[in-house]
């Protein structure tokens, strides 16, 4: 049995945060000690790595909460977890490609400045005014 330092430790998952997943269902409600303590399982154990693993990659709370639906049917066809995985993969390829327009506006604007003085500067006459940029980013 692990206490809930134990699992922070083990996992690098904060204590707080252990406690958000138990209330948001992700995990269950450990056994108590007699003194009230929270006691975790080997099992208990993994599922936090799991989570932790998932949220690290950028999966939503629910997309995790579905996959550990999903875990317990180990039987059931992957589709489900395919389907998560890929509708996350291309949420992650639109934000790199937002990214991407987003520093190269960052770069232009950066690199046109030339001027001594916060008077002439070229990066916060763009800001002020969203027509400089080349990209609706």
């Amino acid at each position: 049995m692990f206490t809930i330092g134990q699992m922070a430790r083990r996992t690098g998952v904060k204590i707080p945060t252990i406690r958000y997943y138990e209330q948001m269902g992700l995990m269950t409600a450990p056994e108590r000690s007699q003194g009230n303590q929270r006691r975790y399982t080997k099992t208990e154990l993994d599922r936090l790595g799991f989570i932790k693993h998932a949220r690290d990659l950028g999966l939503s709370l629910d997309a995790i909460r579905d996959l550990i639906r999903l875990n317990a049917h180990p039987e059931t066809p992957c589709a489900e977890a395919d389907r998560i995985a890929d509708e996350h993969l291309a949420s992650v390829r639109d934000r790199i490609r937002r990214l991407q327009r987003l520093e190269s506006e960052l770069s232009r604007i950066a690199s046109s400045c030339k001027a001594g003085t916060v008077k002439d500067c070229y990066v916060i006459r763009a800001l002020s005014d969203h027509t400089l940029c080349e990209d609706d980013h």
